[in-house]
């Protein structure tokens, strides 16, 4: 919301599509389903897809560099990395559907006190991880089974990435809160700002020039933090130049201490939501340990896939975290009738977006995996063969995310936390024992479709359910009441 602005005045001047948070909040409840779902996901997914490109640059340069072993060491510590995020997205999902409901209903105040909660927590609880990430990193990489020839790769960039975590966490947790008041150009903006530094400065620290030393992996790391720590600041200083919808401002700041009924709410839903990703990850890590088994060429392949994967999956992503915000804002308006159609919109994207890229990489593998492994690796064939067994198992995962999104929006999350622990370890693991002995090491690539049908059914009998729509279309469109508009008109420093 501007400042000073009265929440009672009608909105005769704003923009049809604006909401009533201010610069930067847009209205997901108006306008046709299909094309507002597409505009508002598009900078979600550029800034996904600048952030895939981003690590595969890096990537790039860690091989070129430093040789597979190192390429393989980064594989192993962003499976930790992500088991990290796995936390704060959870938490970030929670202050996500929140805010979006309450800007549905057109309470910028209970948004703002949504926001402030999750971000202090957030700063809290990063700096604890980050210290703990630090001190744990040799026995985390043990526990992974990461093999002895890369270990001392994986431990210097993971020590590094930990320090950059709380700057990461901070700018996740911003961008998220603005998505749900539906602003999803500010974070593209500085992701864009990340990219170029950290690709920048990658080659330049890892290998030194002038006055820089050469501090090899270690320097790719370090250029990941300092473009975090750069980012966090410049969209923080944005915010506030720009009076961004969630700013807070004087009175506001208190928000920042986590109140005791908003953080029940985070915890509640958030822990789920972060539990889902903690499962994935964590299977990814068992994956891991299991690809490691098969040596640090297959394990080198595997990290090349695994990049080639993020691509795949960061559209989907994209369009379920769109979907999501979209959702919750009809929640808040009282529009519960409309989410079968946005769910509708999202699995048609998914579907045009997924699939048309997991065609262009199958069709052009080979020198997309040269530019990780190099022209000269027998990594590729292995990688590519990688690719053509498990790689249009992400399109299914897309339409998964797609009905969970919605779901997630009517505060469901027992469900899907139940169907992706069911997928990921009896269905996955149980399908990587039982075929081994005849199929070797294509069990493991083979176990990634297998899951992803098993996924996608279970979570169309439980999106198909109609007790979580009857809780859905049953919360009331809350209406500003007095008593909040005066809050927020005292907290802006103007008369209630």
């Amino acid at each position: 919301m501007a400042r000073g602005q009265d929440n009672s005045a009608p909105k005769n001047t704003a923009p049809q599509n604006t909401a009533a948070g201010g610069p930067g909040a847009r209205d997901l409840t108006r306008g046709p389903i299909l094309k507002t779902l597409l505009f508002f996901s598009l900078p979600t997914l550029v800034g996904n897809i600048l952030q895939s490109l981003n690590g595969s640059i890096n990537t790039i340069w860690v091989g070129r560099m430093l040789g597979d072993s190192a390429l393989a060491a980064t594989a192993n510590a962003n499976v930790v990395t992500f088991l990290v995020f796995a936390a704060v997205f959870g938490f970030g999902m929670a202050a996500t559907v929140k805010v979006g409901q309450a800007f549905g209903a057109g309470r910028t105040d209970a948004a703002r006190r949504t926001f402030g909660t999750a971000l202090g927590f957030c700063v809290g609880l990063s700096a604890v991880v980050s210290v703990a990430g630090w001190l744990g990193a040799p026995a985390l990489l043990r526990l992974m089974a990461t093999p002895a020839d890369i270990f001392g790769f994986a431990q210097a960039y993971l020590r590094v990435i930990f320090v950059a975590l709380p700057a990461m966490m901070i700018s996740i947790m911003v961008s998220m809160g603005l998505r749900g008041a539906g602003d999803a150009k500010t974070s593209l903006y500085f992701m864009i700002l990340s990219v170029v530094l950290d690709c920048g400065l990658n080659p330049l620290l890892i290998g030194g020039f002038g006055p820089v030393p050469a501090m090899g992996i270690a320097g790719s790391a370090l250029a990941t933090a300092i473009a975090s720590y750069v980012t966090m600041l410049g969209l923080l200083a944005y915010g506030y130049w720009h009076d961004l919808p969630l700013r807070l401002r004087r009175a506001e700041l208190v928000y920042l201490i986590p109140h005791a009924d908003e953080l029940r709410y985070i915890l509640a839903k958030g822990l789920p939501m972060g539990a889902q990703m903690l499962i994935v990850s964590s299977a990814g890590i068992v994956t891991l340990g299991l690809v490691n088994r098969e040596g640090s060429m297959v394990s080198a392949a595997f990290g090349a896939s695994l990049q080639v994967w993020t691509y795949l999956q960061m559209p989907a992503m994209a369009i379920s975290a769109a979907l999501s915000a979209m959702a919750a804002q009809s929640i808040g308006a009282g529009l519960a009738s409309r989410l079968g159609q946005i769910t509708r919109a999202g699995v048609i994207l998914n579907l045009a977006v997924t699939g048309t890229m997991t065609a262009l990489l199958l069709a052009f593998d080979r020198p997309v995996l040269v530019l990780f492994l190099g022209s000269t690796s027998p990594a590729v064939d292995i990688a590519r063969h990688i690719q053509i067994l498990a790689s249009w198992s992400y399109i299914f995962f897309g339409i998964t995310i797609m009905l969970f999104g919605t779901m997630r929006a009517g505060g469901v999350v027992m469900a899907p936390l139940l169907i992706l622990a069911f997928a990921m370890f009896p269905v996955r693991l149980g399908f990587y024992h039982l075929a081994y002995p005849a199929l070797g090491r294509d069990a493991l690539w083979l176990m990634f479709p297998v899951g992803s049908l098993v996924t996608v059914a279970l979570a169309a009998l439980a999106y198909a359910r109609p007790g979580w729509r009857t809780r859905a279309s049953a919360i009331p469109p809350t209406a500003r009441l007095e008593s909040e508009a005066g809050a927020e008109c005292a907290a802006e420093g103007s008369p209630g």
